[in-house]
């Protein structure tokens, strides 16, 4: 070998290490250009849910709650201060409650049926699964509400609960499909050669598996049914949620309520999720 081979030998091995510091290089550089870019949509998500918090504490001057004037703590002393408003806020639990109960019931068994088995139109089932998530919900909402004015259906609480339940199945059935898609159904079969029926070997074995998964769509459905705006102006009639009423008193007056009854929720709903997650490591922990 002359010394020119050599040479060019050890260039040939040298080259991907040279090369391989050069990409660790620019990747610490993408690395810290992407956790900039990651903070600043993380601040841009949560200004807004701050101010809100913030506003909760203030004592407005006029009807509208919308320049800072002073700390105070009487809003929260009154939460329910406006009747109207606690009504709203009663009639969004109420629906968001019972449809989150009924699109699990459905989603849930949908799911299952679709990893479980193949049947003839499976596939146009998972089309019309999708649909509600990628449909506008302006489409949405102005279909129902021609659906319900075509029946005859006078719109108020049934129309929104049955409106809830037709798009909170689809997000239910594909949270739900996840888990079980990791499913082992010979867990099944060994419990069916044990004795257990059909019945029992679903509730004591394949529930309390995806129950993870269940308890996700829940809480997923239920913050969907709670927030709901368009669909549910569509086919609300008379009746008042609270989205709906947030949307009105902004054109007469926003009381500091909606502000404290808003952070309340948000509170609510992080202790759940924090108490569901301490939950879930001490099962996984050893």
């Amino acid at each position: 070998m002359t010394v020119q081979e050599g040479a060019a030998v050890v260039d040939l091995i040298d080259q991907p290490r040279r090369s391989k510091r050069s990409i660790r290089g620019n990747g610490r550089f993408g690395d810290i250009a992407l956790r900039v870019v990651a903070g600043l949509v993380l601040l841009y998500i949560f200004v807004p849910i701050f101010v809100i918090v913030l506003f909760s504490f203030n004592k407005p001057a006029g009807k509208f709650n919308y320049t800072w004037q002073g700390f105070t703590l009487e809003n929260w002393a009154d939460p329910f201060k406006y009747p109207a408003l606690a009504e709203a806020l009663k009639m969004s639990l109420e629906v968001a409650a019972l449809s989150t109960l009924i699109a699990l019931v459905l989603g849930t068994l949908l799911a299952i049926a679709l990893v479980r088995q193949r049947f003839r139109g499976s596939g146009a089932v998972d089309t019309f699964l999708v649909l509600p998530l990628t449909a506008p919900e302006v489409v949405m909402g102005a279909s129902l509400l021609t659906l319900f004015l075509d029946l005859g259906w006078a719109t108020g609480f049934t129309t929104i609960l049955i409106a809830h339940v037709a798009f909170e199945i689809s997000f239910v059935a594909m949270t739900v499909r996840a888990r079980v898609r990791g499913f082992d159904w010979t867990l099944e079969d060994a419990s069916m050669d044990l004795g257990a029926s059909p019945t029992r070997t679903f509730f004591r074995v394949t529930l309390p598996l995806i129950v993870p998964g269940i308890v996700a769509a829940a809480m997923l459905s239920f913050a969907l049914s709670l927030d709901d705006f368009i669909v549910t102006y569509f086919v609300s009639g008379s009746t008042v949620t609270y989205p709906l009423y947030v949307n009105a008193a902004t054109k007469a007056a926003v009381p500091p309520q909606i502000d404290v009854l808003a952070t309340a929720i948000l509170v609510i709903s992080l202790v759940l999720l924090m108490a569901g997650t301490l939950y879930r490591r001490k099962r996984i922990a050893p």
